[in-house]
């Protein structure tokens, strides 16, 4: 993956454009620290598609999908029981 400093990826944008649809996915720099990443639009969406599991996934898996809070035992507080006449 080829690295681009900040400057030169706003000056030579074009040719960062072509080099990540012909090279692969482009590293974009600012002042020496990696900030972000110029990817073709095939991975893209390919990386989008495997990050969100499907709902059938979602509803098959092992995993927890929500916290329950159940209320302590013994707490609730009853409304005294009136006697029919």
């Amino acid at each position: 993956m080829q690295s681009w400093p900040v400057q030169d990826a706003k000056a030579r944008f074009s040719e960062l454009l072509d080099a990540c649809q012909h090279d692969g996915p482009q590293m974009v720099t600012k002042r020496g620290k990696q900030t972000a990443v110029l990817v073709p639009v095939e991975i893209w969406n390919r990386l989008q598609s495997n990050a969100q599991p499907s709902l059938k996934q979602l509803l098959l898996s092992d995993e927890a999908r929500a916290e329950l809070i159940l209320p302590a035992r013994g707490q609730a507080r009853r409304r005294p029981v009136a006697e029919a006449d």
